[in-house]
């Protein structure tokens, strides 16, 4: 996930990704902090849910003034992939005026709120110590009932599920959705560290087995970490976790109902499980009509995969492998480690495959979105509408990091058909979030930009695209402004376009008419807008703002510098301000940072990492994060009369050339998820946790090797802090046989 702080987005309409012909992506609701999630109610009502606890109401599509139905700030932990991440409206709404909402929620189960954050501070810290991915910051996550009166919250949240112990920034709570069969279904993530594989080994806050809070658990025996979506397979009388798993409860009481396939058991969370072993199901949908569970499961480094539960029914919840397995094959880091819970797993089986999974170093379809960096990020199927034929059955799915959306489309057996997949939205805008709404369209999130995108089916038609200039833009009360839109155009040849105008901030159209106009602005803040449309009624907007009270104003950064390099850990110290033509040297408040982690295995994606709201400085710690990476800061300054600019700062971390070898040569090591035969060698960010582990025994040159000792005298799977300087890490192996000998371990 990423945040874009401060997105300036003036109004909706502006095209989005490449749709096919006849099709057209465009913002219908705008102006929203990092949106997550978007529900439509039947009577028109579109509820969207930010990620730093605000649920918003619009009447209809063409609302431009929401009501804040409620704000959950003060529990929801809306930090890096933290927050407000799922929302679902009772079956029947609004004659049932419940509304369904899951958070990270800022505290430890059962604790008060709020443990990192502030009331009424938008953005929440994890400070150092503990440290976002050294230690972690404790949390919780919940899915809560909230009463509807009218367009806004009444009454106390109703807490259903308290529970996913979450060590570390991501992975989180996931989406909600209502089956046909009226219960609701839950997602949550494994709690557990992205950069190397956790077993448990940095301080066991979650108190997972075998060992109690503050102990670090070490394979073979290990259970927490990411293991704890394997809770479900714990021996009896150990305690069964939330954590890499769906649930499906009971929307009045949050129990597991009796048909549930663990419901006779004595563990309240093995009663609410389906299905377990997800790294990070994120977003998951429902088919139509049916309770069939189609899961999206954020991968690591190699595999997305798209889930599909089979039918309900027998006593056992199904296992789709996660950490144990990855993709369609066993995951290298964890099956070196020779941890229990993963080897009884290769030996009995049973696991669930994925039904598709796509590779990060390659095309889902003929796409021209990037490969490399992936995240899926939404499921829909559509259902009905005026999408063409094809389309009905067909599972959506979207990926965040990639900007992309596909279509893999139904089979013979009306079942969406991995082999059939096409792009659907190539340079989708950050989809976080994919749903089915009026006239059965596709709807979709766009975290980074603030909007929510609906992608419409034009018929015969191809919509126009709007262009519009203002000259000048800017300048001293009154002003006068001539405005341009005759760049727009059509795609169909002979169409005729009209121009409609709002040029008074309304939100509404019709203030004037006409490709071009001279208008004379007073002071203020001016969000223009044209409507472009063509004779068949399809339309496009663009918009240009205009200040008449002055030019904007002019941030510096004076701290740090763009020379400044970070080990993790760090306390970064930052400060700076604004000057105004009109205003002068512009007060702390009108100051907003933001501090983002640019995370560029090929193509680039964004974390979030902190908002500092009204300060002209302050510190930050800096993560733990894998390399190549590093951080951008922010400073955004809003004067008197509502202009805004943006100036940032780039920091590069300090990095290590680490080396590894073995004795003899030529054998697989894994540094943190990858596994490679020596010599090799990594870099990594000084400061950084880094696991590795020595695989045994394996074969090389028709000889059988057994682990004997590491250099840094660790055990054989084990973690370290990369140091300073260049180091070299040695794994020693004795000779324990012809490979293929009887009586050998294997």
């Amino acid at each position: 996930m990423a945040i874009a702080a401060w997105a300036a987005v003036f109004g909706p309409g502006a095209s989005a990704g490449t749709v096919p012909a006849n099709f057209q992506d465009s913002i219908v609701i705008s102006g929203r902090v990092e949106p997550t999630v978007v529900r439509f109610s039947p009577d028109g009502r579109v509820f969207v849910g930010q990620k730093d606890g605000r649920i918003y109401v619009y009447q209809s599509l063409t609302d431009t003034s929401p009501t804040l139905f409620a704000d959950l700030n003060v529990d929801v932990y809306d930090y890096w992939d933290r927050g407000l991440l799922g929302l679902a409206l009772a079956p029947n709404f609004p004659s049932d005026p419940h509304i369904y909402v899951g958070y990270t929620y800022d505290g430890v189960i059962g604790g008060p709120s709020p443990k990192w954050g502030n009331a009424g501070v938008y953005s929440d810290n994890c400070p150092t110590p503990p440290g976002a991915t050294t230690d972690g910051c404790l949390a919780a996550s919940r899915v809560v009932r909230l009463t509807a009166s009218g367009n806004v919250w009444t009454g106390q949240q109703d807490i259903l599920v308290e529970g996913w112990c979450q060590q570390f920034p991501s992975h989180s709570i996931g989406s909600l959705f209502f089956g046909a069969d009226g219960m609701l279904y839950a997602s949550g993530g494994d709690g557990g560290s992205f950069n190397y594989a956790d077993w448990g080994q940095t301080g066991n806050p979650c108190g997972d087995p075998p060992g109690a809070v503050g102990t670090n658990l070490s394979p073979p025996t290990a259970e927490g970490g990411a293991l704890r979506a394997q809770s479900s397979r714990r021996p009896a009388g150990q305690p069964v976790i939330l954590n890499g798993s769906l649930i499906r409860i009971d929307p009045q009481t949050g129990q597991g109902p009796p048909d549930n396939p663990n419901s006779l058991s004595p563990d309240v969370n093995m009663r609410r499980i389906i299905a377990f072993g997800f790294r990070n199901p994120f977003r998951f949908t429902i088919k139509p009509g049916t309770n069939d569970v189609w899961v999206g499961d954020v991968g690591w480094t190699t595999w997305e995969e798209i889930d599909h539960l089979q039918p309900r029914g027998g006593t056992t919840a199904e296992n789709f492998g996660w950490p144990c397995y990855e993709g369609n094959g066993v995951n290298g880091s964890y099956d070196a480690a020779n941890l229990n819970l993963c080897e009884t797993l290769y030996s009995t089986g049973g696991v669930t495959p994925p039904i598709y999974t796509y590779n990060h170093g390659a095309k889902v379809a003929t796409e021209s979105c990037p490969t490399g960096s992936s995240s899926v990020s939404g499921l829909s199927f559509y259902d009905h509408g005026t999408y063409p034929a094809k389309y009905v059955g067909a599972l959506f799915f979207g990926d965040y990091s990639r900007n992309c959306i596909w279509a893999m489309l139904p089979g013979a057996n009306g079942q969406p058909d991995a082999n059939n997949r096409i792009v659907f939205d190539d340079g989708a805008s950050h989809p976080v979030d994919i749903q089915t709404g009026p006239g059965g369209d596709l709807f979709y999130a766009d975290l980074d930009g603030g909007a929510i995108h609906r992608i419409r089916f034009l018929g015969n038609d191809n919509a126009p695209v709007a262009r519009v200039t203002a000259t000048p833009s800017s300048g001293p009360a009154p002003l006068a402004v001539r405005l341009d839109a005759s760049a727009s155009s059509d795609p169909d040849p002979g169409d005729t376009l009209s121009y409609s105008w709002d040029l008074n901030n309304d939100g509404a159209f019709g203030d004037a008419t006409g490709a071009t106009l001279n208008r004379t602005f007073a002071a203020g803040v001016w969000n223009v807008r044209v409507r472009v449309s063509d004779a068949a009624g399809a339309s496009d907007v663009a918009a240009v703002q205009i200040a008449s009270s002055g030019t904007p104003p002019s941030p510096s950064i004076s701290l740090p510098s763009s020379s400044t390099t970070w080990k993790v850990g760090d306390q970064i110290s930052f400060s700076g301000g604004a000057t105004d033509a009109e205003d002068g040297t512009l007060p702390p408040t009108a100051l907003h940072w933001s501090v983002v982690i640019w995370h560029c295995p090929s193509n680039c994606h964004t974390h979030p990492l902190q908002t500092f709201d009204g300060v002209a400085g302050g510190t930050f710690p800096a993560p733990d994060h894998e390399y190549p990476s590093y951080l951008l800061l922010t400073l955004t300054a809003i004067d008197s009369s509502g202009l805004s600019a943006s100036t940032s700062v780039r920091l590069d971390p300090k990095t290590v050339t680490l080396n590894f070898a073995s004795s003899p040569s030529g054998l697989q090591l894994t540094v943190g998820p990858t596994a490679s035969t020596t010599p090799f060698s990594r870099t990594v960010i000084i400061g950084s946790n880094n696991s590795v582990s020595a695989t045994s025994p394996q074969v090389s040159g028709g000889r059988k090797y057994g682990f004997a000792s590491w250099s840094d005298g660790g055990l054989q799977t084990h973690n370290f802090v990369a140091p300073a300087t260049a180091a070299t890490y040695t794994a020693s192996f004795v000779d324990i046989g012809a490979a293929g000998a009887q009586g050998l371990v294997a």
